[in-house]
């Protein structure tokens, strides 16, 4: 488990996953409306437009309903980022001290 405890630990699993399900159900839907003829659909180029209307109209409604998954999601992300630059920054330091020791050293002994 990460810091942010059991809740945001899998924020972008949970995000994604919400996402898809979405997009599924609103798949589901411009299935049923093409199978039953409300929407008129024929053949290969029917299905295709089938899926691009189940992706259009699941980003607003992704958009809109999981704003606060997210926000955990980019939290989450920010955090892991923040935490990297913090031992990136560490490390060049520690690597520069032990470069300038290094050249101390050198320019000692000529």
């Amino acid at each position: 488990m990460s810091s942010n405890g059991p809740a945001k630990s899998h924020a972008t699993l949970r995000y994604t996953s919400m996402r898809v399900s979405i997009f599924l159900g609103c798949l589901l839907v411009a299935l049923l409306l093409g199978h039953f003829q409300v929407i008129p659909v024929s053949g290969q180029t029917g299905m295709i437009f089938l899926f691009l209307l189940a992706a259009v109209a699941s980003a607003p409604l992704s958009y809109a309903l999981l704003s606060k998954q997210r926000d955990e999601m980019s939290a989450q992300i920010s955090g892991k980022v923040a935490g990297m630059r913090t031992r990136n920054a560490e490390r060049d330091a520690m690597e520069d001290a032990a470069d300038d020791a290094a050249r101390a050293a050198s320019a000692g002994q000529n």
